[in-house]
């Protein structure tokens, strides 16, 4: 059977590799498909536009579309406009898939001033983006009611060096109050999109895809500074955490049986330190 993922960048070519281990043939769609793996087929595709046929052994749909811009228009053609357009051309073609995924972000949550953030937890963006974003959810969600969607927290691995590159060149700012983060790898998003695809028989229609451990800023600067043999700063005044301060709950799926390769950042920073694994261009 098919696999289509709709964007397929980094999270989404490395889920789509882990579908081809699996056995699935996997088309991925993206502006750039010269850039995909063997293991994937790839087709030049703007989900914003026209989009091409799709094959009727379709199991699987995971819309993992990203804005090529930080804007609310940029977000409005990928998350909605794409969104739209890919459950039009399954209805087009006559397409039933057994499961649709959406990648969605915790960012449709506002700050919870430092609470328990989970699935029952009521979404009210902080931001545009955040607005836009929880619209193409709602809109999959009243096409498609038994479709999943993933909030992913903030996203880390290979080539996702942020705060290690802000450790190592002396610029980390170490925040002077609390400031929570919340986070997840790469690796293991592309493992839970695979998970409530494939290993899931009654999925609810909502997961939190974030790590066991969410943390003070601060602690991981000061772990990468360890691993680094680096000094930080002193503490200082920051711009607010776009994440919010808030503690993202996993327990919905971990009630699925899905293991974190990564459970917490020090694994998977250390991981990363170490090299392991690539950035998919």
């Amino acid at each position: 059977m098919t696999v289509l993922i709709a964007g397929c960048g980094d999270l989404g070519t490395e889920a789509g590799l882990r579908f081809a281990a699996a056995g699935f043939s996997v088309l991925g769609w993206r502006r750039s498909p010269e850039k995909l793996p063997k293991q994937i087929t790839g087709s030049a595709v703007d989900l914003a536009g026209d989009l091409p046929r799709i094959p009727a052994d379709t199991d699987v749909v995971v819309i993992a579309v990203a804005a090529d811009q930080r804007t609310e228009e940029a977000y409005r053609a990928a998350y909605v406009t794409g969104t739209a357009n890919v459950l039009d051309a399954l209805e087009r073609d006559g397409v039933e898939p057994r499961r649709i995924l959406f990648v969605s972000s915790t960012a449709v949550y506002g700050d919870a001033d430092g609470g328990e953030v989970d699935e029952e937890t009521p979404a009210r963006p902080a931001s545009a983006t955040g607005a836009v974003i929880l619209e193409a959810e709602q809109l999959l969600h009243a096409r498609r009611p038994d479709a999943v969607v993933l909030r992913l927290s903030g996203i880390y691995g290979p080539g996702r060096t942020r705060l290690i590159d802000s450790v190592s060149a002396g610029t980390a700012v170490v925040p002077a109050g609390t400031q929570l983060t919340n986070r997840i790898h790469r690796d293991d998003a592309a493992a839970a999109i695979v998970h409530l695809a494939t290993r899931v028989s009654h999925p609810a229609p909502l997961y939190v895809g974030v790590d066991m451990e969410p943390v003070e800023l601060a602690e991981v600067l000061g772990f990468l500074a360890a691993e680094l043999g680096r000094e930080l700063p002193p503490a200082g005044e920051t711009s607010s955490s776009r994440g919010g301060n808030r503690r993202l709950s996993n327990r919905r799926l971990l009630g699925t049986g899905f293991e974190f390769a990564y459970p917490t950042y020090r694994e998977g920073y250390r991981a990363v330190l170490a090299g392991a694994g690539v950035r998919h261009p």
